[in-house]
C-alpha cells in the first residue's frame, strides 16, 4: 500500500438514454467500461479501482479485464437522477466497510472518457498533495471558442452578450476560460464522505489542465463515432489496449 492509500471508482450503470449500452460498445476492441478498468492498472498511485454498477452484463465485462465488482449498486442509486456523489460514497462506503480501512484519495473514472493518460492521475494527486486548502482536482479543457467573446443571447428580441459587456476587440485578448470534462476528479476522502451534491464545489478545487482533444465525452453516437474515428485515424490513443500496446510502447521509448 502506498504512502498516499488511493482508491478509483468506475460508475457504469446499465441504463443511458442518451446512447443505450454505451458502457459496453466496444471501442478499440474493448467495452468502454473495460478501458477505466486498464487504465487504473496502468497506474501505480492507484491501490484498488472497483466498479460501481447494477448490471450483471457490466460487472461480467469489468471482470473480463480484470476488474473488481465487489457488489452491484442498489436500484436507488442506478436512477438518472441519481447524483454521482451519492454512487461514489456509496461504493467508498462499501469497500472500506469490506476492508476495515480508510483511504485518503478518492478518484473518479468515468467510462465514458476512456483518452485520459497514467500521467493525468499523477499530475492531479501531486496538486492536491501539495495544496492543503484544496479538496480537490477536477480536470479541465480550453474550448474551442471562448464564450466571453463569441456567447450571445436574444434580449427583448435582439442580440445581447451572454456574459459581461464585450471588452474584448480580439479573441487573444480575452481571459481563458476552461470546461470539465469529466475525464477526472481527485478528492480528499474525508471532504467527499460528509459533504452533499450541493456543496461539492463550495470547498476549493483545483484544475487540472488537459488537452482539448482527449477530452472526449461518449454520451452520444456521434461522440461514439467521433472517438472511434480518431483513435482509427491515430490522433489518440490507448496505451492498456492490446491493439495500441505495441505502438505506445514504441513512442514511449522514442
Amino acid at each position: 500500500m502506498s504512502l498516499f492509500p488511493t482508491i478509483a471508482i468506475v460508475p457504469a450503470r446499465g441504463g443511458s438514454k442518451g446512447l443505450p449500452g454505451k458502457n459496453l460498445r466496444r471501442l478499440g476492441g474493448l467495452p468502454l467500461v473495460a478501458h477505466s478498468v486498464r487504465f487504473a492498472q496502468l497506474c501505480p498511485e492507484i491501490n484498488r479501482c472497483v466498479v460501481s454498477t447494477d448490471s450483471e452484463q457490466i460487472a461480467h465485462a469489468a471482470r473480463e479485464a480484470k476488474g473488481d465488482v465487489p457488489f452491484l449498486r442498489p436500484s436507488e442509486l442506478s436512477e438518472d437522477s441519481t447524483p454521482m456523489l451519492s454512487v461514489v460514497q456509496h461504493a467508498i462506503q462499501n469497500v472500506e466497510q469490506l476492508e476495515g480501512r480508510h483511504y485518503e484519495f478518492v478518484i473518479l473514472l468515468q467510462p465514458t472518457s476512456p483518452f485520459r493518460l497514467p500521467e493525468d492521475v499523477s499530475r492531479a494527486l501531486e496538486i492536491i498533495r501539495h495544496d492543503s486548502a484544496a479538496v480537490g482536482v477536477v480536470a479541465v479543457s480550453t474550448p474551442s471558442f471562448n464564450p466571453r467573446v463569441v456567447c450571445v443571447e436574444e434580449k427583448q428580441g435582439y442580440l445581447d452578450f451572454a456574459f459581461e459587456k464585450k471588452l474584448y476587440m480580439r479573441r487573444q485578448d480575452a481571459k481563458p476560460v476552461y470546461r470539465i470534462n469529466g475525464m477526472l476528479y481527485v478528492w480528499k476522502r474525508d471532504y467527499l464522505i460528509q459533504t452533499l451534491p450541493e456543496h461539492l464545489y463550495s470547498e476549493p478545487h483545483r484544475i487540472l489542465v488537459v488537452p482539448e482533444e482527449r477530452a472526449i465525452d461518449i454520451d452520444t453516437l456521434h461522440d461514439f463515432q467521433l472517438a472511434e474515428a480518431m483513435l482509427q485515424a491515430g490522433m489518440l490513443h490507448l496505451p492498456w489496449s492490446e491493439d495500441c500496446r505495441s505502438e505506445f510502447e514504441t513512442i514511449e521509448k522514442s
